[in-house]
Formats: structure tokens, C-alpha cells, sequence
């Protein structure tokens, strides 16, 4: 069974200095928030593509869902003013 620290681990590693937070208690439901400018000028669709390629063939046996919420440092600057 996977941890949410696992996640975190193996995302961290995937895109280096990324700021990651993985949140699941379940072992199999998880909720990511990544941030990181490698997403800049990325679509979402390309964002959440490069966290599942990361994370590869957990993606297909030990994540059965994983919520992801990509931003790029200035849109989380820009969001924690909210």
C-alpha cells in the first residue's frame, strides 16, 4: 500500500524543487497540491500530465484516485492573498 508520503516523495523527486503537499488516509484516495515553475506557460491538461507520468505505474495499481491541484508560485502568491 502506497503512503501519501510516498507520493509526496516520488513527485518531489520527479519535479525538482516543486513544493508538494499530499493529503489521504486511505491508502488508495489521495489529494495533491503541487506547485512548481516548471508549469508556467503549461496547460493544466499538461501540468497534471507531467505529475502522472512522475508517478508512472502507481498511477495503475496502488493510486486507485488522486486529486491533483497544479499551480505555478505566482498563481499560489496570488491565491494565498485571497
Amino acid at each position: 500500500m502506497i503512503r501519501a508520503e510516498d507520493i509526496q516523495r516520488l513527485i518531489e523527486a520527479g519535479i525538482p524543487g516543486a513544493q508538494v503537499r499530499v493529503i489521504g488516509d486511505d491508502g488508495r484516495h489521495f489529494d495533491a497540491l503541487i506547485v512548481s515553475a516548471e508549469f508556467a506557460g503549461k496547460s493544466l491538461v499538461q501540468q497534471h500530465q507531467m505529475v502522472y507520468r512522475v508517478l508512472g505505474d502507481h498511477m495503475r495499481a496502488a493510486i486507485h484516485a488522486l486529486s491533483l491541484r497544479t499551480l505555478t508560485p505566482e498563481q499560489s502568491a496570488t491565491d494565498a492573498k485571497r
